[in-house]
């Protein structure tokens, strides 16, 4: 597999990689995101289907001790199924973001192996999120603004964790000065997923939840219009989730790039040691570095 060019990039080029990347790896990027998705279906469909068909079943009882068995199941099936899902997710970022290292480099790699190489890091990924969250709270108490603008700061906080095994404040503090004048940058990254997020929504679930309306005196299409959403939203979720992470870990490159010439640090690694051979001397001291008698 070649290594891609590195060099800076302008915001088109950056945003043309992501999507050459995603097409040419699509079962990759789709299938690492597949997996925390899928958990958040579970627990979707438990919250709203189980409920309904118990309903249904017993539709002749009020006080159905049956109905609040189900009830009482579908939600600690949905605690269990988004505890495993929020687990996951953490991996799945993780994932990713070695998945796009690993393809810079040149190397192939797998849904398997992005996986297990994220192994011992959810920990501290979880602790960049959390981080940023309270960070993101505090200029949203502040103002708006500057929630926005620390949301574009800290953009690169997980790809630095992952990619220089920093602790979670270190990740924070290394993507504050990496992205210094380049938020704007960041701010349209998040501007063209949150576009395709309301593209995604209004192509796979809101056909779907105009018809729940439309039928909502027919308990039966309820029931299949509800697991429709459901569905639309999992394959939705796992298919523009990809989009921002492999955005912001070509920022991350970018940025070193930019600032740092990691381009020029990749070169010289790919080279390796100097390869000059020492003078073959025969067995002799060599005659330099001292006085000639």
């Amino acid at each position: 597999m070649a290594t891609l060019d590195l060099r800076p990039l302008s915001l088109g080029e950056l945003l043309d990689r992501t999507f050459f990347l995603y097409r040419r790896h699509f079962l990759l990027f789709v299938g690492i995101s597949a997996i925390p998705y899928s958990f958040f279906f579970v627990a979707n469909l438990a919250t709203v289907l189980l409920p309904a068909l118990a309903r249904q079943a017993n539709s002749g009882q009020t006080h159905s001790t049956g109905i609040l068995v189900v009830v009482a199941g579908s939600g600690l099936l949905r605690i269990l199924a988004l505890l495993i899902g929020c687990i996951a997710f953490l991996f799945s970022v993780g994932a990713t973001v070695h998945a796009v290292s690993e393809i810079y480099a040149g190397r192939p790699t797998s849904i398997r192996e992005s996986m297990a190489s994220i192994r011992g890091e959810s920990g501290t990924i979880f602790g960049v999120m959390f981080l940023s969250g309270l960070l993101l709270i505090a200029g949203l108490v502040a103002f708006v603004f500057p929630m926005f603008y620390i949301m574009c700061r800290v953009s690169v906080a997980i790809p630095s964790a992952v990619l220089e095994n920093l602790g979670p404040a270190d990740s924070i503090r290394r993507s504050f000065t990496l992205t210094r004048n380049f938020a704007g940058r960041a701010f349209m990254i998040y501007l063209l997923y949150f576009a395709m997020v309301f593209g995604i929504i209004a192509v796979f679930q809101f056909p779907f939840a105009m018809l729940l309306v439309m039928s909502a005196k027919q308990p039966q299409l309820i029931v299949v219009w509800t697991i429709l959403i459901q569905l639309g939203n999992f394959i939705g979720s796992a298919l523009v989730a990809p989009v921002s992470t492999i955005s912001f870990a070509l920022f991350y490159y970018d940025l070193r790039i930019r600032k740092e010439a990691f381009d020029l640090q990749m070169m010289m690694q790919a080279i390796g040691p100097d390869p000059t051979p020492s003078p073959v001397t025969g067995g002799v001291p060599s005659m330099f570095g001292r006085d000639v008698s």
